[in-house]
């Protein structure tokens, strides 16, 4: 499975978040997109709109076991997608803001 570090990603880089709604309402990396895992194959076609199209697809959860199932289908479709490494816990714990969907300071529930 191919994985990225939250350390290796730069800002801008894209990412797809997979939890469920009240875990993304409490906290996510701004400007990700999200997609809870449960939906995501009926809402594939929002993904292949907002990725950009020669880019990598970086996918988030909790703690990466979500996101690995995500990211593994997504190689199998032909799309250059990796699984954070740790996930969103890792992401708050090296410091990367997290928001709710406020704007304000979120927390990884």
């Amino acid at each position: 499975m191919p994985t990225v570090e939250v350390g290796d990603l730069a800002d801008g880089d894209f990412l797809l978040d997979v939890r469920e709604d009240d875990e993304w309402q409490a906290g996510h990396a701004e400007g990700a997109l999200h997609i809870p895992i449960g939906e995501f194959v009926a809402r594939y076609g929002e993904l292949t709109e907002a990725a950009p199209q020669d880019g990598r697809v970086n996918v988030i959860c909790r703690s990466g076991g979500r996101s690995a199932q995500v990211a593994m289908y997504l190689n199998q479709q032909g799309v250059d997608a990796v699984n954070v490494a740790g996930g969103m816990q890792v992401w708050a714990a090296k410091g990367r803001p997290v928001v709710n969907t406020e704007g304000q300071p979120g927390f990884v529930l």
